[in-house]
């Protein structure tokens, strides 16, 4: 049977900071996409911040998961009520025509 290390966590936050950043690099259009990715950026940070905390055997790591995952749900509310006016005033969803929307 294979026990999982630090390390095994690490390089899985690694992965999922990887591929957030790739999804936001590569697709620079889809609001959504964007969204997702920074979604994985800060699950990445995440599954980091409890893998270390569990390793050092403290709990700040988990309480400040906490935190991340309140600012991080508070985003994705703002960021979808966003996309929601965007959709409805242009009929798509298209970070180059963002700049349509200024005052």
């Amino acid at each position: 049977m294979m026990t999982l290390t630090l390390a095994h966590y690490l390089v899985l936050g690694a992965i999922l900071f990887t591929i957030g950043l790739l999804g936001f690099f590569m697709n620079r259009r889809n609001l959504i996409i964007l969204l997702m990715s920074v979604e994985l950026i800060l699950l990445s940070a995440n599954i980091n911040f409890v893998a270390f905390s569990t390793w050092f055997g403290d709990t700040a790591g988990q309480l400040f998961v906490f935190f991340v995952l309140t600012v991080a749900a508070a985003e994705a509310a703002i960021g979808l009520a966003i996309l929601v006016l965007l959709f409805r005033s242009l009929n798509k969803i298209n970070v180059d025509d963002l700049d349509q929307l200024k005052g």
